[in-house]
């Protein structure tokens, strides 16, 4: 056994009252039994509430399972390296921490060391977002040219939603401002269940023989398509904001009742799961 000092025994306390990780031990019954301030700093709450709840409680409900079992594993003698879970802050935000936790059977305890790494995961989800969404903005736009590139006058093409070019020349004034109109009314009503072309035709003062003359006159589809063409386009907007974290806010903001019919169509169309958005 090595001996150590006065000093040294102060020394290691100071490192681990500064230590910017965080250090804490932890009884197998889930109990914190010491932490460092940066535990405190770091999920929100102070010592008092630490220590009278248990670890689990401060877990991430949808990581909690994962976590439980883990615990077990650490109870059964086994280290834990680089494990990622994440917890609620007082503030009710996500913080995400990497644990490395040894336990000591004997004494019934584990030590832990966690690294926040919320800023990494942040990135992390940053990128993956921006790159799921360029890849559906690019689909969209590839699918919706396929739906109407048979059926259009040779000289059109399409460029984004409600935005009509003509290869060799300038679009109209009319189309692009009558388009632009449509998009608008679409745009307005697109959170009511009962969003129908009767309500589209009142914003814009046609009858719906006229409009949908005059949508498949410039694009070659039906009035309908062009609206869940836009509802889609709503959605992925509302995932590229970060504002919302459920599929129902997603497409209650398009205009779908039905979640699962929401979900089957976002699939079908831009061939990945909604749900691996959020």
């Amino acid at each position: 056994m090595v001996k150590v000092n006065s000093d040294m025994v102060f020394d290691l306390e100071f490192f681990f009252e500064i230590s910017p990780d965080l250090l804490c031990i932890y009884g197998f019954d889930g109990y914190f039994k010491k932490i460092n301030p940066a535990v405190s700093k770091t999920l929100g709450y102070d010592n008092t509430e630490l220590f009278s709840s248990q670890v689990s409680s401060f877990v991430h409900p949808e990581d909690l399972l994962l976590s439980n079992h883990k615990m077990e594993t650490l109870i059964d003698g086994h280290s834990l390296l680089n494990f990622e879970n994440r917890y609620l802050h007082k503030d009710g935000s996500v913080v995400w921490l990497s644990w490395t936790s040894v336990p000591i059977k004997k004494d019934e305890v584990i030590f832990g060391i966690a690294k926040d790494i919320t800023y990494k995961k942040q990135l992390e989800e940053y990128d993956r977002i921006s790159s799921v969404l360029g890849m559906i903005n690019d689909d969209h736009h590839k699918r919706f040219k396929k739906i109407v590139k048979n059926d259009i006058p040779k000289n059109l093409s399409i460029n984004g939603i409600g935005n009509i070019k003509r290869v060799k020349d300038e679009p109209t004034y009319s189309d692009q401002f009558w388009l632009n109109q449509f998009e608008a009314a679409v745009r307005k009503h697109a959170g009511k269940i009962d969003l129908n072309l009767e309500l589209i035709s009142g914003e814009l003062a046609l009858s719906q023989r006229q409009l949908f003359r005059r949508v498949n006159l410039i694009l070659g589809i039906t009035p309908n398509k062009l609206v869940r063409v836009i509802r889609l386009q709503l959605a992925w907007e509302a995932i590229a904001s970060g504002k919302y974290r459920t599929i129902k806010e997603i497409a209650n903001i398009a205009g779908y009742s039905s979640r699962t019919h929401f979900s089957k169509l976002f699939r079908e169309v831009y061939g990945i799961n909604v749900s691996d958005l959020l």
